[in-house]
């Protein structure tokens, strides 16, 4: 059976036989039992058209087509972070924001529209994305800066490109062309700037913040202990030393001290001379 055939155009025998092996190989493969391998050719040995033969196969691979493996291992969908943030529905409260020579901010947990205007004159807005619901993928923020400014800020992950024009002032182009996670949510930034600018920022969440200040506090706690053992280590080996060198230089001054002893037992007084010359000289006389 031939894929452009028309579907009322009488089957033949070889296309019914095709139809037949497919059947074979599924049974084989255990993609049929065969209660269904039955049904199915008998179906098949009955088919006039081929549109009679077509729902038969639907349901099976072609000979040849190889099949994704089944993984029988639950893995964490990919982009499961932005799965509930992203495509929550058209219900958002707030669609456009005005600043005349003002301010407007939209920024904490709020539903990003598909499509935002916004309009600052003599004033200045914020877009704060990074805790932020998306209506959709896809969301377009309309910028519109009169001698004013407005800034877009988007978590890490988020795709960004800009369209807007800028007169005498700019749209920032910088975090354009960076690849968006799996799962995240697409933002394009269009408008219009006359001598004002429409920026675009990606900064983390508070979360994201907080843990990375953790784990640069506890980074700083580890060299300090690290320091710390060093250190009683050093103070350890320096007393180790003391001790050696504080023993060699006793030892030496003992040595000394039995040296001049040793030496006293061979020093002979004059004093002690005439006492003996005397008493020998004493002696003569009484003989």
């Amino acid at each position: 059976m031939t894929d452009d055939a028309a579907p009322d155009l009488r089957a033949s025998d070889a296309d019914r036989e095709r139809v037949a092996a497919v059947l074979q190989d599924a049974v084989a493969e255990g993609r049929l039992d065969m209660e269904e391998f039955e049904e199915r050719l008998d179906a098949t040995y009955k088919a006039r058209t081929y549109r009679e033969l077509e729902p038969i196969t639907r349901d099976l691979p072609a000979p040849g087509v190889s099949v994704p493996a089944v993984s029988l291992t639950k893995s964490p969908e990919p982009g499961g972070d932005w799965s509930s943030r992203v495509g929550v529905g058209d219900d958002a409260p707030s669609t456009w924001a005005v600043a005349v020579m003002s301010g407007f901010q939209r920024k904490g947990r709020w539903t990003a529209p598909r499509k935002f205007n916004c309009f600052a004159f003599w004033g200045g807005g914020e877009i704060d994305l990074r805790e932020a619901d998306f209506a959709d993928r896809e969301i377009v923020i309309n910028a519109v800066a009169i001698m004013g400014g407005i800034e877009v800020i988007v978590p890490p992950g988020v795709e960004v490109v800009v369209r807007g024009i800028g007169v005498m002032g700019g749209f920032d182009h910088r975090e354009e062309g960076v690849p968006g996670e799996p799962g995240a949510p697409r933002v394009i930034v269009s408008g219009f700037a006359f001598w004002g600018g429409v920026g675009v920022k990606r900064k983390l969440t508070r979360a994201e913040k907080q843990q990375l200040r953790e784990e640069r506090r506890l980074e700083k706690l580890e060299r300090k202990a690290n320091r710390r053992g060093k250190g009683a280590g050093d103070d350890a080996d320096h007393r180790e030393l003391g001790a050696s060198s504080s023993g060699q230089a006793t030892l030496g001054q003992g040595h000394g001290h039995g040296g001049f002893g040793h030496g006293s037992f061979g020093f002979e007084s004059p004093h002690g001379r005439r006492a003996e010359e005397q008493g020998e000289r004493r002696s003569d006389r009484d003989r």
